[in-house]
């Protein structure tokens, strides 16, 4: 493994990530022989929470650690891989990004754990999601041709230009999305919060895709 790689992998924000990605785990460990049988493990927008077994939260708690290490292994295995040298801030950032947003959710079970009700979870998520989407709104222009992260069309893949007027167009988008989103926390209901978030995010995610084609054809028409 080269210094470089190194550098870029094995730093100290890498280090947090990992620390962090270990905290739901030890939350899940310190509170679990205090949980009721059943606990929260699921809030549709209609308002209806679905419940299960206890040991589900095991499950929650062992998706940051496993992120951590996929997220870390993904950039050895990509046969774009050097590429990940030239955003290697934009790439922890966002899995730092991550981590917290996972471990706010293991907050929020165990906290409606035992005293349900508590929070409106459908409020807190919605705002969640919504920062996460600007924060990759803001990354992806920094994207760098890759197989893992961003606008993976096979045109984008295919020609660099394309790639960057992709992701120049679907960090812009997807920041205005996460906006629209963020500003639909404040009405009462859950269908129209939840359908100012996903509608936006939905056309976010296709038009890019969409022009990313038609920028190919047209480079490869010679245009």
């Amino acid at each position: 493994m080269s210094e470089k790689k190194q550098g870029m992998f094995q730093n100290k924000m890498q280090v947090v990530i990992f620390l962090i990605s270990l905290l739901p785990v030890l939350l899940a460990a310190g509170v679990y022989g205090s949980l009721p049988d059943q606990i929260p493990t699921n809030w549709g927008i209609d308002g209806h929470v679905s419940y299960g077994g206890k040991s589900q939260i095991w499950i929650v708690g062992g998706m940051a650690p496993l992120f951590a290490g996929l997220f870390y292994v993904l950039p050895y295995i990509d046969p774009k891989r050097q590429n990940y040298r030239k955003f290697p801030k934009v790439y922890q950032s966002f899995q730092l990004f991550l981590q917290v947003f996972l471990l706010a959710m293991m907050g929020i079970i165990i906290t409606e754990s035992f005293r349900p009700g508590t929070i409106k979870v459908s409020m807190v998520v919605t705002a969640m999601c919504s920062l996460l989407f600007m924060m990759l709104g803001n990354m992806m222009p920094k994207f760098r041709q890759n197989f893992f992260c961003g606008f993976r069309t096979p045109w984008a893949l295919s020609d660099e230009t394309v790639w960057n007027k992709t992701h120049r167009l679907g960090g812009r988008m997807m920041f205005g999305a996460g906006i629209i989103g963020l500003a639909g926390v404040i009405f009462p209901s859950d269908k129209v919060r939840m359908g100012m978030l996903t509608g936006p995010v939905l056309v976010a995610i296709v038009v890019p895709y969409v022009m990313s084609y038609v920028w190919f054809k047209k480079r490869e028409g010679g245009e």
